[in-house]
């Protein structure tokens, strides 16, 4: 019988003590593949943006495709297991693991839903157990990443599309559930946030730490 409890999870700063985007970069500064100072650069430039929520979903998202352009495949493959071994696992808190695996004993249905790539997070989400994963696509020509999205990125109000589309090819809807999770840390997902029966806000930052209060959602701490 299809379980009627769904559980989100949000991955950076949530279910990780990191960015996982920021720390692909920093990882392909470190390996020469990208120049120190322009991406250093940029990237502190656009995160910052981003956390005040003036980035358009299109620009912060093709901002970390764009170190996948052109990239022969093997590389990027290589690459992306170093990433995850030394970078992702260590920065996995086991109370982030605790947390997905007392969902998955209850027989919710599991969820990571991320504004990063799936070339990025498919390795993560295998990890920590999910099946299911929402990311954000990358368009792939003869063989090689464009550096531009495909689809609706899964980002701010896109996290809902993409939600919903996921449901729909199951034949299920969010109204289905008798209970909806969703966890987050984020302002940006503050649309999917209020669209769910049981929002919480892990790690909030400032904006999500005072809607949570003013909601009297639950907030809890994942370090």
């Amino acid at each position: 019988m299809p379980s009627d409890v769904l559980a989100l999870f949000d991955l950076d700063h949530t279910l990780l003590a990191l960015d996982s985007d920021e720390a692909w970069v920093d990882f392909l500064i470190g390996e020469g593949a990208l120049d120190r100072a322009v991406f250093e650069q940029g990237n502190r430039a656009i995160v910052e943006r981003y956390r005040r929520g003036e980035v358009g979903v299109l620009e912060f998202t093709e901002f970390y495709l764009g170190t996948l352009k052109g990239r022969d495949l093997p590389q990027l493959h290589a690459w992306r297991a170093d990433y995850f071994a030394r970078s992702i696992r260590p920065a996995i808190p086991a109370a982030a693991r605790a947390l997905v695996e007392r969902h998955r004993r209850a027989g919710d249905l599991l969820v990571l839903t991320t504004a990063t790539s799936r070339f990025l997070t498919a390795p993560i989400a295998e990890d920590l157990g999910f099946e299911h994963l929402i990311a954000t696509e990358p368009e792939i020509v003869a063989g090689r990443y464009t550096g531009k999205v495909s689809g609706i990125p899964n980002m701010r109000e896109g996290k809902i599309a993409r939600l919903e589309a996921w449901l729909a090819q199951r034949q299920q809807r969010l109204a289905d559930f008798r209970e909806s999770w969703f966890y987050s840390d984020s302002r940006n997902d503050i649309p999917l946030l209020e669209r769910i029966t049981h929002p919480v806000a892990v790690n909030a930052d400032a904006a999500l730490a005072t809607l949570a209060r003013a909601r009297a959602w639950p907030t809890i701490e994942i370090r």
